[in-house]
């Protein structure tokens, strides 16, 4: 298959890994279109992302990239191909609208498999834009029970990645566990300013001059996890709260699309709590 494939490869940094991983993909008759790389000097790692053409044995070339590469070496290959995102949602619609906008017209590297909600009111949408909706009841339901449906749910669609669209729970470590650096939530804050619930109130009562949003992973820390993308904007002593929300509603779209992009295009790698960003 003539294609533009993918490698990534994480590991040890050793001296002549270039070299190394430059003559197997020579020898597997592989033209290197984009080839950036980067060592992590505290934790001594490298990383690299490898855009090639050429005929792909996927098994052959993961083989041979791991016999020359340090032992534990993380190494994937794979053809360039759209991933697979199931969105989760509570009540705010601004996210989920503007990510299934950006999917009806082919500008995500993904294809949505279902929304699933926790109240009924964003169904519609999904229905016009052809997307499952699932709703997976919370009320009178322990958190135990509540996550355990919900990842029932997820798991008929085995998707790469979760997009957390505004969804306003707090994830248990149970099911955070089985998406390690899978889950990517939207915070409606520059972090690590303002965490947790009601930031723009915070922000507001502080007085601040600007606001922001960070899309992070997920991990097991209310919103400390690795930070994918992030932006602000100003604001000053005339915006009421009101003002800072709608305000906020805007950048939180443009971060969450970003973030989704890198993502999807396979341009994050993730090392402690930081991330390595191939642009």
């Amino acid at each position: 298959m003539l294609n533009n494939h993918l490698v990534r490869i994480q590991c040890l940094d050793k001296k002549g890994l270039i070299a190394r991983i430059s003559g197997v993909l020579y020898e597997n008759n592989h033209n290197v279109l984009i080839m950036k790389e980067f060592v992590e000097e505290d934790s001594n790692t490298f990383f690299a992302r490898i855009e090639l053409s050429g005929e792909l044995n996927t098994v052959k070339l993961h083989q041979e990239l791991d016999n020359v590469l340090p032992k534990d070496a993380i190494i994937t290959v794979h053809p360039r191909q759209k991933k697979k995102i199931v969105i989760l949602v509570t009540k705010e619609h601004h996210c989920l609208t503007d990510l299934l906008i950006r999917h009806h017209f082919n500008e995500l590297n993904a294809e949505i498999q279902a929304v699933i909600g926790t109240y009924q009111g964003l169904e519609e949408i999904c229905n016009r834009l052809s997307i499952p909706f699932l709703l997976v009841k919370h009320e009178n339901s322990s958190r135990e029970e509540f996550e355990s449906s919900l990842r029932h749910q997820i798991r008929e669609y085995n998707p790469d990645f979760i997009v957390l669209a505004k969804f306003m729970r707090i994830l248990s470590p149970w099911f955070v566990s089985y998406y390690e650096n899978k889950i990517i939530n939207i915070h409606h804050s520059f972090l690590p300013a303002f965490v947790g619930a009601h930031p723009y109130k915070q922000a507001y009562n502080r007085g601040v001059k600007i606001i922001g949003a960070t899309a992070h992973f997920v991990t097991n820390t209310l919103d400390d996890g690795p930070i994918i993308s992030q932006k602000t904007i100003e604001v000053n002593h005339e915006y009421e709260l009101k003002d800072m929300v709608e305000a906020g509603h805007e950048i939180e779209k443009a971060v969450l699309a970003d973030a989704l992009k890198k993502v999807l295009h396979d341009q994050v790698f993730v090392v402690n709590n930081r991330t390595v960003i191939f642009d």
